[in-house]
């Protein structure tokens, strides 16, 4: 093979080993070590927030619940909402239980997570899904003291959601 042909195709091996690479490079406390790819998407959508008052009798943000559109190659393909839930347009859903993050890249992204799945419910693409990663987290955080117990704010976000099995 002549050095002209060899680089382009290690070039084109490299951008496709990509995604694989990353995996690799997540933070301790949501990596997920033995465990392959079922589905990688993306979600635009929204985490609302409810004013209530904490511990401490003050009015703040609460997390309520998040509210997202799941896409892969720039169509539709599932949503996500409270539980967490996952679910794949053919009918194949999972709900996650939070058991690892890390922060965001910034103080105005969401944490990333790592949540194990907790029930599933269907048959199809998300059967056999056992671990959800969030990650590339953009947007999504609320703090700070509210005026009204009972409003409601959404603060738009992105991430990625990698749906892991075991092996």
């Amino acid at each position: 093979m002549s050095t002209k042909l060899a680089v382009p195709c290690l070039l084109l091996l490299v951008a496709t080993a990509g995604p694989a690479f990353a995996a690799d490079t997540l933070p301790e406390a949501i990596a997920a070590p033995g465990e392959s790819v079922v589905l990688s998407v993306h979600a635009e959508g929204a985490q609302v927030y409810e004013c209530k008052a904490g511990a401490d009798g003050k009015l703040a943000w609460a997390f309520r619940e998040p509210i997202a559109t799941l896409l892969s190659e720039g169509k539709t393909i599932g949503r996500h909402y409270a539980g967490p839930n996952w679910e794949h347009a053919d009918g194949s859903a999972v709900v996650g239980k939070a058991i690892g993050n890390a922060p965001g890249a910034t103080s105005g992204d969401i944490p990333w997570l790592k949540l194990e799945v907790a029930s599933r419910r269907g048959s199809g693409v998300l059967t056999p899904a056992t671990t959800v990663q969030r990650i590339n987290t953009h947007g999504g955080k609320l703090d700070g003291a509210c005026d009204k117990a009972g409003e409601f704010k959404s603060a738009p976000y992105s991430a990625e959601y990698v749906l892991l099995k075991k092996g």
